[in-house]
């Protein structure tokens, strides 16, 4: 093992430690009677280093006695041996959690011999309580992290709330998320987590994951007892979910909406970034309801997510993403995860997961007051081109604008608009901004400028 830091080497025997439970039952007796003894018959400076990180991540008499039947021997010690005898310091514990009860993330820095890490832990409350992802960063970015969770908040048009916890309550708090969490990955597939061992973008959440638990167990004991678990209660799991989700990047505008499904069947497994590149999808993208029809032809990967959908049909229906949506699928519903509506959080969720093939549907709603439905298709499937996705290839008329009343409030608007003599005639222009009904083509469409508007971002 070549560490420049404790901190490295910990990560390295998380990871190992991590896949190995995650392998199934019987590891912690292996690692305990033959593994470790057999690192130490090795009697290099490398074996030392793995036998002194594995015992400061997860303590055991097998580890620590391991190691110091090397040292002992006089195999040399790595430079950072000495730092990991340092005492652990602690930061303030933060929980900053949304209104509606949905997700909360619990921030906290720890400091070992001048060497500073903070830890975000993502708790999906729609999910058992359970872990959905860790970020490890510097200590000193935390300012930086704080206030982007503060600011996805207040773009979503809500009131992230902040609370300072005790340590022995962040613990607590920590311990039923990681908990829960372990709970869930012991009824998946133990390939499903191959990719994330395998990628080189960073520690993935298991290494983190046990990282923080030798962190946390730093921290007084919680004064309650362990948090109770029934899984059998649970909402059906999303993958691992995406950092600040449940935050970031919706309308300011809050509407129930009810009776929706909370389930669905069990969302298959997200496509392996190990593997090869997903095709792409040619969608067909119908308003319900509307006569004469509206739709949208889009092509887009397969392994797009619902959040970059919602945005890609904002673009190409010329909406102003001002109000909520919902993704209403055979796996549930998708969209702003809330509790009470059961809507799940869909960022972390692919168009491929919840449409498999040629002929699968589904449905997006947006604005829960107009109700615009929109009928989603997948009408083929292509291989990948060397071209930017998405784009618009065909469709069908303009979209009615924001507001107008849904679609039968919209057929009242072109009524109007093509009567010069109706007496509403001129409010309707200037509520749109007109100065002549010339100016209001609902018979346009230019599929072009759709792919153009959805290259550069933007609104159609």
């Amino acid at each position: 093992m070549k560490a420049e830091d404790p901190v490295e080497a910990e990560l390295v025997a998380a990871t190992f430690l991590s896949a190995g439970d995650l392998a199934g039952e019987g590891f912690t007796e292996a690692l305990n009677g033959d593994m470790l003894p057999a690192v130490a018959d090795i009697a290099t400076p490398e074996a030392l280093a793995v036998l002194l990180a594995i015992d400061a991540v997860r303590p055991s008499t097998a580890a620590a006695a391991a190691a110091q039947r090397l040292v002992d021997a006089g195999v040399p010690a790595p430079s950072w041996a000495s730092e990991l005898r340092q005492p652990v310091r602690v930061g303030p514990g933060r929980r900053f959690a949304d209104p509606v009860g949905s997700a909360s993330m619990l921030v906290c820095d720890f400091e070992r011999a001048g060497r500073s890490y903070g830890f975000v832990v993502h708790v999906d409350h729609l999910d058992c309580d359970a872990a959905a992802d860790i970020v490890f960063f510097p200590a000193d970015a935390m300012n930086e992290v704080v206030s982007t969770i503060q600011q996805n908040g207040n773009r979503a048009g809500l009131t992230v709330a902040e609370e300072l916890l005790d340590p022995a309550e962040f613990r607590w708090q920590v311990e039923r998320a990681l908990d829960a969490r372990a709970d869930h990955d012991q009824e998946r597939d133990p390939a499903e987590f191959d990719d994330e061992f395998a990628d080189e973008d960073g520690p993935g959440y298991h290494m983190l994951a046990e990282l923080l638990r030798a962190r946390i167990r730093t921290l007084p004991e919680p004064t309650r007892p362990p948090a109770e678990h029934d899984a059998d209660t649970r909402q059906p799991t999303l993958d691992l979910l995406e950092m600040m989700t449940q935050f970031a990047g919706h309308g300011p505008q809050i509407q129930a909406r009810p009776g929706r499904r909370t389930g669905g069947r069990k969302l298959p497994a997200k496509r392996k970034r190990s593997g090869p590149a997903a095709p792409v999808y040619q969608l067909k993208v119908g308003l319900r309801g509307a006569k004469p029809p509206i739709w949208r032809r889009l092509e887009l990967p397969a392994d797009t997510s619902l959040a970059d959908l919602h945005h890609t049909i904002q673009v190409a229906f010329g909406w102003h993403d001002s109000h909520l949506h919902v993704f209403e699928t055979a796996y549930g519903d998708f969209g702003v995860a809330d509790r009470d509506l059961g809507y799940r959080a869909e960022a972390p969720v692919t168009l491929e997961q919840v449409a498999s093939g040629v002929g699968d549907r589904f449905t997006y709603t947006y604005d829960f007051g107009d109700d615009w439905a929109h009928d989603i298709v997948v009408e083929k499937v292509l291989p990948r081109q060397p071209i930017t996705y998405p784009r618009c290839t065909g469709g069908w008329r303009a979209a009615p604008p924001e507001d107008c009343g849904g679609v039968w409030g919209y057929a009242e608007l072109v009524d109007v608009l093509s009567d010069p003599g109706h007496p509403e005639h001129g409010d309707r222009l200037d509520w749109l901004g007109l100065t002549s009904a010339a100016d209001f083509q609902p018979a346009r469409f230019d599929a072009t400028e759709i792919t153009q508007a959805l290259s550069e971002g933007g609104r159609g």
